[in-house]
């Protein structure tokens, strides 16, 4: 209506200047839409570093550094996703490919520790808000230093989100220095906390082997247990696998590949005493994750030695991560009756490793 009245009222405006008119309508309507994607803290990384290319290409992600740079690493493999990144209110992000990255928080009085943030979202989505910047909030009112890794997603390329966070480990390792970082663990939610045991667990140096984990509500196994989603994202359904269509030798040779894959992604199976000292949390009635997930790797920690601390909540599902009063507002925490506790238990935990 308004914009009807404007040509009733000035019929003679040129025709240029009416579209530019309505393109500025378009991008005020973009930009309301992206308000609505801020997350509930004006909280902004320090520092957003690029772990492949030079440049952000198709971002639409609101938490975001003014001060980009790149870490320099060569992609080995790409995970073959382009285009823009999708990114709901909730800071779910989808389709990341050549934008991975992290962001860098660093407290005003560091403690000396670092953690190395995986958030989850079943290697289908990030969950930047939740599990990402949440964290990073608490973390440094411990004067904790951190880093939340927006990894690949697989996209048939189980190899590129672990990559990517080993890719973390090596450039935090390589600034700890100057950071005041001594002690750099990893963290990871859901799916993302099958990444971080994936970390713990599959390192291929002291410099990607992370000194302490933290693994909140994680998958671990891909054992009749699994999250299927996770599974699924990360290695392919079994009908990718099990294709009939193909000649023998390359369905054998698929299914034996196939069969590798779920041995070395069931994560219970690759501890032993080099695993890093391990807090885990779940809760009892989640109903997405088993908590005989973290029980399983509870049970292992223990038969190898590997000092593990474990909190089994009665209620509160999945996916409560960091999301407390103080980001969602009053009454929306369903895990409101323990986080308290919990912080504080994870927070003596943290303090215990750096005596």
């Amino acid at each position: 209506m308004a914009i009807l009245v404007l040509l009733n009222s000035y019929s003679q405006m040129k025709k240029s200047a009416i579209l530019s008119f309505a393109l500025c309508i378009i991008a005020g309507s973009a930009a309301m839409a992206q308000v609505r994607n801020q997350p509930g803290t004006k909280l902004r990384p320090d520092e957003t570093v690029l772990l492949y290319g030079d440049r952000l290409i198709d971002n639409t992600d609101p938490v975001l550094a003014a001060k980009v740079t790149s870490a320099g690493f060569e992609m080995l493999c790409d995970n073959g996703l382009t285009g823009e990144e999708e990114i709901n209110p909730s800071g779910n992000i989808g389709n990341i490919g050549a934008n991975a990255r992290f962001d860098l928080y660093f407290p005003k009085k560091p403690n000396g520790q670092m953690v190395i943030v995986c958030p989850g979202g079943g290697y289908g989505i990030v969950s930047s808000y939740n599990e990402g910047i949440y964290v990073a909030d608490w973390m440094l009112s411990k004067g904790i230093t951190v880093a939340v890794v927006k990894y690949r997603l697989p996209n048939g390329h189980w190899e590129v989100p672990l990559t990517d966070v080993q890719n973390t480990f090596r450039y935090c390792r390589a600034h700890a220095e100057e950071w005041g970082v001594s002690q750099i663990g990893v963290m990871g939610f859901s799916a993302g906390g099958h990444l971080a045991c994936s970390a713990s667990n599959l390192f291929v140096d002291d410099v990607t082997r992370p000194d302490f984990s933290i693994l909140m509500y994680p998958v671990i196994t891909f054992g009749p247990a699994t999250h299927g989603g996770t599974k699924k994202s990360l290695i392919g359904p079994e009908s990718r696998w099990n294709d009939r269509s193909k000649s023998v030798s390359d369905w054998e040779k698929d299914m034996a590949q196939y069969a590798e894959l779920q041995r070395k992604y069931t994560l219970e199976n690759q501890v032993s005493e080099n695993t890093p000292v391990t807090f885990l949390a779940h809760c009892t009635d989640d109903n997405v994750v088993p908590v005989i997930n973290s029980i399983m790797y509870y049970t292992r920690l223990v038969d190898n030695g590997v000092p593990a601390e474990m909190h089994i909540y009665p209620v509160g599902g999945h996916g409560w991560g960091f999301s407390s009063e103080k980001f969602v507002g009053k009454g929306n925490d369903r895990f409101v009756y323990a986080r308290q506790e919990f912080e504080k238990s994870l927070e003596r935990w943290l303090k215990g490793l750096a005596e």
